[in-house]
């Protein structure tokens, strides 16, 4: 590699870092550090970036693409816990845990991570600290990611899951006119997201299209009642 090439992705590596909400403010030395240690790792969609219980070589911020975090019950059924894209980090407790990675992680499309290796980090985090209180921010908001999935999960039915998903997509507070929403991930995938079947997705949105709540075309979904969506599903939770 020459020396324009590694100073050109050096550069990039340094743009990502500074667009993640990890480093967001961060001195442009403290960037600098972190991206002279980090790696760039390519995937073709369907590769695994890690497995569950794989060594924790350190998190990864999407650069391009989306990765699937998820996990497979021991009946084979997946629960996805989230999908990351660019410039979202992920892995960030394998810095605080001597074990591995807690669940898969797998490209929904070619993509490229920015690897930030563990052994670097820590060192740098000892001398920075404003950057560990950063971190700790970063997987809290995580841990509230994974809260929400369980309470979706554990307390509301397909319908009302899909109405949530559909009205969090929505600028707030709503109105009453129709709102467009471009799916960034296949139906497979948001089905696997809201713990539901491909089939359970479609017949849902079925449902909501008879009651003209909604319109499907392709990934674009118009919600031409949100306020309407919004009372359903306030009716849903109000029955469980």
């Amino acid at each position: 590699m020459t020396l324009d090439q590694t100073r050109f992705k050096q550069a990039v590596t340094e743009n990502t870092l500074r667009s993640c909400q990890l480093f967001v403010g961060l001195p442009a030395t403290d960037i600098e550090a972190v991206a002279s240690f980090a790696l760039t790792k390519h995937l073709e969609k369907g590769d695994y970036l890690f497995r569950e219980g794989d060594p924790a070589e350190g998190f990864y911020i999407v650069q391009r693409g989306g990765i699937k975090v998820h996990r497979v019950s021991a009946a084979g059924k997946e629960q996805v816990i989230h999908v990351f894209r660019p410039v979202e980090s992920f892995a960030e407790a394998a810095l605080a845990s001597a074990g591995g990675y807690p669940a898969d992680a797998r490209a929904t499309e070619a993509s490229a991570v920015v690897l930030v290796p563990k052994r670097d980090f820590v060192a740098l985090l000892r001398s920075r600290p404003e950057l560990a209180l950063r971190m700790l921010g970063s997987m809290s908001q995580h841990l509230r990611v994974i809260v929400g999935l369980l309470d979706d999960l554990s307390l509301k039915d397909t319908e009302t899951r899909v109405a949530n998903w559909l009205l969090k997509q929505c600028p707030q507070p709503l109105g009453s006119g129709p709102i467009v929403i471009e799916l960034d991930r296949t139906k497979r995938v948001l089905a696997a997201e809201l713990g539901a079947t491909s089939e359970t997705l479609s017949r849902t949105l079925a449902k909501f299209r008879e009651h003209k709540l909604i319109r499907v075309a392709g990934r674009t979904i118009t919600i031409t009642q949100p306020l309407k969506l919004d009372k359903l599903l306030r009716q849903h939770l109000g029955e469980l």
